[in-house]
Formats: C-alpha cells, sequence, structure tokens
C-alpha cells in the first residue's frame, strides 16, 4: 500500500480567471478502487492531467506509483491489434495478456485483424487488458462505458471489480455500483472522498443536501424574526429616550436617571439581537455551497392525429451484401417509450435512422405517418461548433427557453459566449437534448442521449420523461435508466 498525497492544489487554465481547483488536499490509498462523479465540465479529466503532470500548476501531487491513462491514444489504427499493443506497451508477456483476454471473453484472433476493424467495443476490451497489464502503476480510467452495450458493460463491470488500483470516471450508476470501493466527487466548492459504492455516495449527498436546505429555511425565518425583533426593540428604545424630557403639559417630575437607563438596556438588547442575526447569517452562508439544484425540465410534444405513428413488419437492413438486422416486427404508438436494445452492430442506429427519413436500403414493411415531425438527437456531436446563440438561430429553436433549458443542466452562464468545439462531451450532448426538448415533435428519437451525460443530469431527464410521457423511441445502454423509462423493449440481435 502507498499513497497519492495532493496538497493544496490550485489550477486554472491560461487564459481564465476563474480556477478550476483551489487549494484542494486529498489522499489516496493505491489500493482502492475509486469512481469517480461530478457534474459536466466540472474538471474530472483536467483533475487526471493533473496527476499525469501535463499542466503547470500550484501545490504539490506526491506518489511512489506512475500513473497509465485510458484511453491510450492510438496514432496508426490501421496496424494490426498486435502491434497496437506492442506500441502501448513493448515488453508485455503474451501469456499474461491472453488471460487478461480470457476474462474480457476476448478471442486471441483480434490480434491478428487490423484495429480499426474491431468494434468499438472490441478496441476498449483490447485496451483494458494492457492497461492491467501494467505493474506498480496507478490506473486513471476515463469513461470506459462510452462504447459499450448492455452485455459488455456488465462484463466490463465484473472485471474491473476483480481489479484494484484505479480511478474510473463513470456516469453509469449499476456500473459503479458493481466495481468500486470509494467514491471521489467533484462539488461545487471542493473534492471529497468517501468510501462506499455510488449508491452509498448518493444516499448521503440526498441526506447531507436536505439536511442542509432544511437548515437554510429555519436560519431565513430566524434572520426574519430576529431582524424584525431588533427594529422593535430599537424603536422602543428611541421612544423611551424621548420620554426624559417629559411633556409640556405634565406636572410630575420625570427620573430621567431611570428612563436613560431604561433606554440603555433596550439599546443593549437591540445590539446583542443584531449580534446573533449576523451570526445567523454567517452560519447560513456556510450551506447550500455543495448543493446541486436539479431543476424540473419540461418537454411540450405534439398529439398526432393518429393512435399508431410507426410500423415496421419483418425489416431488414442491408449494406450491399450485408444484413445489419433481419425480420424486426414493433409499432410505435401514442405514449410509447421503447428502447431498442441489442449488442453492437445489431443495427440500432439504422434503424432509428429510417425512421427519421435517411435513405437507408431496406426490404420488408415500413410505415411512418404522414406529416409526423420527428425530434432526432444523434451519437454523434462532432459537427458542433460556434456559440449556443448562433446554433439556436441556425436550428430555428427560441433561444431563451434553449438556453434555460442549459441553464437548468447546470451551465454556467460564461458558457453561454464559449465556442461549443470547446465544451466537454456531456456538456455537447446536452446541447443537442436541449434541443431536441425545444423543438415541436410528435416523437422523439434519441440515439444514445446520455454519453457523457453526468448522473444528475441523468435523473432530471429521467423524471421529465415520467412527468411528461412523450412517445419516445432511444437507444441507451444505461441499465438504470432503461429500467426506470422504458414500456416497452424490441430485442435485436446480431
Amino acid at each position: 500500500m502507498s499513497l497519492i498525497k495532493v496538497t493544496n492544489l490550485t489550477f486554472a487554465y491560461d487564459g481564465s480567471y476563474d480556477n478550476i481547483f483551489e487549494h484542494v488536499s486529498l489522499q489516496i490509498d493505491t489500493n482502492w478502487k475509486l469512481g469517480f462523479t461530478g457534474r459536466n465540465g466540472r474538471g474530472k479529466t483536467t483533475f487526471l492531467n493533473l496527476l499525469l503532470g501535463r499542466y503547470e500548476y500550484s501545490g504539490t501531487i506526491s506518489s511512489n506509483v506512475s500513473f497509465e491513462y485510458f484511453p491510450f491514444h492510438v496514432e496508426h489504427k490501421e496496424n494490426y491489434t498486435f502491434d497496437v499493443v506492442a506500441d502501448i506497451y513493448p515488453d508485455y508477456e503474451h501469456w499474461q495478456l491472453m488471460r487478461e483476454f480470457s476474462l474480457l471473453k476476448l478471442s486471441e484472433d483480434v490480434l491478428y485483424r487490423p484495429f480499426d476493424s474491431l468494434s468499438n467495443g472490441e478496441q476498449t476490451k483490447v485496451m483494458l487488458a494492457v492497461l492491467f497489464l501494467k505493474e506498480n502503476s496507478f490506473l486513471l480510467i476515463d469513461e470506459p462505458t462510452n462504447h459499450l452495450d448492455l452485455h459488455a458493460r456488465k462484463l466490463v463491470s465484473d472485471y474491473l471489480n476483480d481489479k484494484n488500483g484505479f480511478i474510473l470516471v463513470s456516469h453509469d450508476r449499476a456500473f459503479l455500483d458493481n466495481c468500486v470501493d470509494h467514491i471521489i466527487s467533484i462539488n461545487k466548492t471542493n473534492i471529497e472522498i468517501q468510501k462506499g459504492n455510488f449508491s452509498d455516495w448518493w444516499e448521503n449527498k440526498q441526506r447531507q443536501d436536505n439536511f442542509e436546505l432544511a437548515e437554510n429555511d429555519k436560519m431565513r425565518k430566524d434572520i426574519k424574526r430576529l431582524s424584525e425583533a431588533a427594529k422593535r426593540t430599537s424603536n422602543w428604545s428611541h421612544e423611551v429616550e424621548k420620554t426624559k424630557n417629559g411633556t409640556r403639559n405634565s406636572g410630575s417630575k420625570v427620573d430621567k436617571g431611570y428612563i436613560g437607563h431604561k433606554a440603555a438596556k433596550m439599546m443593549k438588547r437591540s445590539k446583542s439581537i443584531e449580534q446573533r442575526q449576523q451570526s445567523t447569517i454567517e452560519e447560513k452562508s456556510q450551506l447550500l455551497k455543495n448543493v446541486d439544484s436539479s431543476e424540473s425540465l419540461k418537454i411540450s410534444q405534439m398529439t398526432y392525429h393518429k393512435h399508431q405513428l410507426v410500423e415496421l413488419d419483418r425489416v431488414s437492413i442491408h449494406y450491399g451484401d450485408k444484413n445489419v438486422c433481419r425480420d424486426i416486427s414493433f409499432t410505435v404508438e401514442q405514449g410509447d417509450r421503447i428502447v431498442l436494445s441489442g449488442p453492437n452492430g445489431s443495427g440500432k442506429s439504422s434503424l432509428l435512422k429510417l425512421i427519421c427519413g435517411e435513405e437507408i436500403p431496406y426490404s420488408g414493411v415500413f410505415r411512418k405517418g404522414s406529416q409526423m415531425k420527428i425530434s432526432y438527437v444523434s451519437q454523434d456531436t462532432s459537427q458542433l461548433r460556434g456559440n449556443l446563440t448562433e446554433f439556436a438561430r441556425s436550428s430555428g429553436i427560441d433561444e431563451s427557453l434553449f438556453k434555460a433549458i442549459l441553464r437548468k443542466l447546470d451551465f454556467s452562464r460564461l458558457q453561454f459566449e464559449k465556442d461549443i468545439a470547446s465544451f466537454s462531451g456531456g456538456q455537447k450532448k446536452k446541447v443537442l437534448i436541449a434541443k431536441s426538448l425545444c423543438e415541436r415533435a410528435h416523437l422523439h428519437v434519441w440515439d444514445e442521449p446520455l454519453n457523457y451525460v453526468d448522473v444528475i443530469s441523468r435523473m432530471q431527464i429521467e423524471e421529465l420523461l415520467l412527468e411528461h410521457s412523450p412517445t419516445i423511441l432511444f437507444v441507451e445502454h444505461d441499465s438504470e435508466f432503461c429500467k426506470h423509462i422504458a414500456t416497452k423493449i424490441v430485442e435485436l440481435k446480431v
């Protein structure tokens, strides 16, 4: 066992006035299995890069182990996989690699295929196998689940559960619960480490947030009550002080000493109340610093004039001689929330594109309602660029509504001025989701909308879909999301 010690770490990007991290101190046991969580844009990947020594910072990071980052950069993806492995780790032992392949259900023949011919899931598994061959290294695993289907996620999660000594960035709740024993969270004002899995951390966070919200409400009422009491006491003091001189028509002699003493006593009481008020205000200011707001989202879907929107009967999709899916039959009716499930390469995205009107070669019967409007969220965010105002204008959506939705998804106002191309992967996905929520449509079609999106935002989107029950057809590999949202499952096989 050894420790990674981070002391008084402060970091900001060049040209930025805002620190990403400020005076952060923590210790990590190199045997721990840490899940890394935090809202998009908070600096998870930045923190990993600081551990790797890629940026200059103030403070200290000390460790007796080296750091290895996943995913590896593969320069020549056209090379055979065994050459890619040798480039990453020249000293690997073949039998050790085969042991890791076996645990990940990879066959040896992938080594003798070009790396770019492997599926995204196979590439992920190869790189994980090589990663865990490296000894005396602490592993930094950055979002390995994004290209994994449900079955592969379970397999990789079980694989990681038998390992130790890593930080794992993932937004998949079930995945984290199965394979981590600590959570490191980037909050609004600090970084914390807690023992337990994601569900343990989330339960503790909710308990703490609810306690602070209740305390905040109680103190707000106390401050109001103390403010009114101080004002009343101060007024009484002034009124009493006025009686020292008596009244013009009174015949009695006024005891000025007694009245002065009484007024001073009341003024002292007023000052005491003000001090208590100030103390309560200062105590209140320490609350809510790390409470993440998750305001409700809305969707206003149009109602189609027919109950059935889409019908597929024994549809097969083929590219040249290759069938990607065969004999698929299902209907989309008003109020359905349908998930297309199946391994990578089973034709899920192709079916969505066919329904959205793309020219996809198919056979069988495909019917879609006339004049039906569809809002589509693509997997691909690589084309996003320009600022949000230009994006809203070119997309034909209401800019103020669009930005209001992004604010609810934890975008700061500063983010509105930046080029979308500079956004994190999760922030780019939120741009596409917000656009879709602004569009007037009869059917929403979302292709892996949650890739890179943080857990709290996922829960907001879940609540939205459960509350408003739009008609939606989607592909998603987050098992918790699918379990909560889907009213029907269409299973595809390769």
